[in-house]
């Protein structure tokens, strides 16, 4: 079964909300759909934004193509970022120099 990431309309006429759904290719816009990641309303102030990251890469695996627009979405919400754990590094002991002994400049001679 061929499957694609996509939005599903929602909301009321004028006012859109979006589910990022994973639906068979051939499916109607707002038919049948296999599961939702997401969310997206556009007209929210600040917009809102939610991909389930596991879900979105699990489909993405097993070989859903993302629509154009969900693929710029998935971008915006991070979900193509490699996930990076902090690296614990143990610090190097501080190895303190000798002191240097400013050498001395040879005096000028006194005047009279």
């Amino acid at each position: 079964m061929a499957t694609r990431i996509r939005l599903r309309r929602m909301g009321r006429k004028k006012h859109p909300t979006y589910r990022i759904i994973v639906a068979d290719r051939m499916a109607p816009r707002d038919g049948k759909f296999i599961e939702s990641i997401g969310h997206y309303e556009p007209q929210a102030d600040p917009v809102v934004l939610n991909v389930d990251r596991e879900k979105a890469l699990h489909w993405l695996s097993e070989g859903a193509t993302p629509s154009e627009t969900v693929k710029s979405l998935m971008r915006k919400a991070g979900v193509f970022k490699p996930v990076v754990e902090p690296v614990v590094v143990a610090a190097a002991p501080v190895v303190e120099d000798a002191p240097v002994e400013e050498a001395e400049a040879p005096e000028a001679p006194a005047e009279d």
